[in-house]
């Protein structure tokens, strides 16, 4: 059952390893998520720790350093750095973003793993794995690569067909051989230590019961994993990498990641707690705190199962009350992909649209796949900024605050009689905060998101229907009425956006000139503007996207996929070997192209007259894809001389002129480096 009145929160966020950058479908799926959550909770003056951090073990991270040629020490450093970076330009609001190298997280891990082996919680199993003779090893499932024998795929893992989507083990894959050496791995022996969910299942299903207000799709993955009977996992694994196994017979074994990573979150609540002078225990184990875990859907068992079964076992922690998964957000019709640099990469966003966090923050919540997978386009981008930021809210905001300054001294005006216009208008506006709030509770920030445009729509509907602009004309004292309450409005959108747009509440702050932090307490009210409280600079909170920048977007990603498309596309075969004789029959000649046409009827040829020394001779080639019959003359070439004459298209070809094709097909001309005569041998 949910818990009802905390005295605390504790909020966490999806552990990232420390592998590579952060990407436009990791914030949609939770970390934009669970900033607006926590945002909101500050706001109505709760106790909350926001925790996160990078994820440093496993084999992600050593598959990182070998392609990139440096120990996974380097990789972890220099990932961290950019992704905590990424993450406080972009205004994630993490009480500490920290990682999981740090000594107390391997002392915190240990000291966990060691008390659930005391109580006899582990049933330790000796199987056979695969082990790498040539490199001295065992191997992680994602270091073994066979054919997948659901669909055949040659280059399935160990653990998961990346192709048909079918979860393996590495004993299924067929012709198994290692990614480290490239050899055929044998099986050997080797003991670990197996968490028994198959027998704690019946508390883990009482728990997953007990919470039917989850998501659908969480509630639902959960009760799939249930109904199919859960399974014994191993804690430990065969790695060099990682946090070593507090046993005297474990020597190179460490922590199974996925045990260690999640005691990530407590681990760094020590750190910030020691830091803060707060007791850490209050956020993990006092029964009247609420634990959420944001995550996305691939995270689902972890969080709900494995988690919380690692934490009964334990016997002093709390278990989440929320797990709000998010499903993914796909790019441009296609699905995010780092293999593929197919991304959005937010450090990358964060260098080009310097100014814009908010925009993108406005549309991954706008977007946000909350129940099913949702889309990013470039395009929707720049209509949403363009008609919704800058249409709707921008342009209230803007109006409200220009006709201030134009007509009542850049001072908030007194506030007259009432009609019923403006009674109407001021009744909508005290119920959206509670609206929106009741939204974000419910983790439908969507929801709460269009809540929140819906309260500057109704300020551009006030402004519409009274026209303070004409009133001003005729009667100076209901145009003062109108302003006054159209600033209270934009006073209390600075509230509300706050938790989804922290950097346009803060200059819609600036331009009211309200020092003082506005709570959610405060919102809905109509006097956070007092009479004759001066304004500060009006500027327009968000600026028009044009095609140009949105352009340069989509031609970014359309090369990265190229080039993607180049690097893995496959050399030719070599052909049949031939003998030395067979290669000094063939006359190789430099020849100059004096004429070029198109051939009538055909697409691909063109006819070329080239000078050979002899006299001129004619060549039919197909290029007319590739070059520009005008471009061509007055090149030299290099062609097949003594080549049999054949009729092509009605004409009589002569040779062969000898090209050479790119990754992408390509072709251009071989030349000389020099000029050479006409006539001159290839040899």
């Amino acid at each position: 059952m949910p818990l009802e009145n905390p005295q605390r929160y504790t909020v966490t966020a999806a552990l990232i390893y420390a592998n590579g950058p952060i990407h436009i479908g990791h914030l949609a799926g939770c970390y934009l998520p669970a900033d607006i959550y926590v945002r909101y909770l500050r706001s109505t003056g709760k106790d909350v720790a926001f925790i996160s951090g990078t994820d440093e073990h496993g084999v992600p991270i050593t598959i990182r350093a070998k392609k990139e040629g440096l120990t996974p020490q380097q990789v972890v450093d220099k990932y961290y750095g950019q992704i905590k970076q990424a993450f406080s330009d972009f205004g994630i609001s993490f009480d500490i973003y920290s990682r999981t190298s740090n000594p107390v997280h391997h002392e915190t891990s240990q000291a966990f793993f060691t008390k659930l082996y005391e109580q006899g919680d582990f049933d330790e199993e000796v199987t056979e794995q695969y082990y790498d003779e040539v490199a001295g090893q065992f191997l992680a499932d994602r270091y073994i690569v066979g054919t997948c024998p659901v669909c055949g795929n040659p280059n399935a893992y160990g653990d998961q067909c990346e192709r048909c989507g079918t979860a393996l083990s590495p004993l299924e894959l067929i012709d198994p051989h290692s990614t480290l050496s490239g050899s055929k791995p044998v099986l050997r022996q080797t003991k670990n230590w197996n968490l028994p969910l198959d027998r704690m299942q019946p508390k883990v299903e009482a728990y997953v019961n007990s919470h039917t207000e989850w998501k659908t799709n969480v509630f639902g993955q959960c009760q799939s994993w249930l109904k199919e009977g859960l399974r014994p996992r191993a804690m430990t694994r065969d790695l060099d990498w990682g946090i070593k196994v507090p046993l005297p017979d474990a020597e190179g074994k460490v922590l199974y990641v996925w045990f260690d990573a999640p005691i990530g979150y407590i681990s760094m609540t020590k750190e910030w707690a020691a830091e803060q002078g707060r007791d850490w225990e209050l956020y993990w184990r006092d029964e009247h705190t609420k634990l959420v875990h944001f995550i996305g859907k691939d995270n689902i068992v972890f969080h709900c199962i494995i988690f919380p079964a690692m934490l009964m076992a334990e016997g002093s922690f709390i278990l989440a009350d929320n797990v709000p998964a998010n499903e993914f957000m796909n790019l441009e019709g296609d699905k995010i992909s780092t293999s593929r640099n197919w991304a959005v990469w937010l450090h990358e966003y964060l260098d080009e649209m310097p100014d814009k966090q908010d925009v993108l923050r406005y549309v991954l919540a706008a977007n946000a796949p909350e129940t099913k997978d949702s889309e990013f386009t470039w395009k929707d981008f720049q209509t949403r900024n363009n008609a919704e930021l800058v249409g709707i809210f921008g342009n209230f905001v803007n109006r409200a605050v220009v006709l201030t300054q134009k007509f009542c001294d850049n001072r908030v005006p007194v506030r007259g009689d009432l009609t019923n216009v403006d009674r109407a208008v001021l009744d909508e506006l005290a119920q959206f905060p509670g609206r929106i709030g009741q939204a974000i509770e419910q983790y439908r920030f969507r929801e709460a998101l269009s809540l929140l445009m819906d309260l500057a729509r109704s300020g551009n509907k006030y402004l519409a229907e009274t026209e303070p602009w004409k009133a001003v004309k005729t009667d100076p004292q209901r145009a003062n009425t109108i302003l006054n309450i159209a600033l209270q409005i934009s006073a209390n959108l600075a509230i509300v956006c706050e938790p989804f747009l922290p950097f346009t509440a803060r200059k819609l702050c600036d331009q009211l000139q309200i020092r003082d932090r506005l709570d959610w307490q405060n919102a809905g009210r109509a006097d956070l503007l007092v009479e004759g409280h001066e304004l500060g600079k009006g500027e327009l909170l968000f600026a028009k996207i044009e095609d140009a920048e949105i352009d340069k977007q989509i031609q970014k990603l359309l090369n990265a996929k190229r080039m993607n498309e180049l690097a893995t596309k496959e050399v030719p075969p070599l052909r049949d070997e031939i003998a030395y004789d067979d290669f000094a029959k063939m006359d190789i000649r430099i020849g100059t192209i004096t004429e070029a046409e198109r051939v009538p009827k055909s697409d691909k040829l063109l006819k070329l007259k080239v000078d050979d020394g002899f006299g001129g001779r004619q060549i039919l080639s197909g290029i007319a894809k590739h070059f520009a019959p005008e471009d061509i003359i007055g090149k030299q070439v290099t062609f097949l001389a003594n080549l049999a004459p054949r009729k092509m298209m009605g004409h009589e070809s002569q040779g062969m002129i000898l090209m050479a094709e790119d990754r992408d097909g390509k072709l251009s001309l071989i030349q000389p480096g020099d000029a050479v005569w006409n006539g001159g041998t290839v040899s």
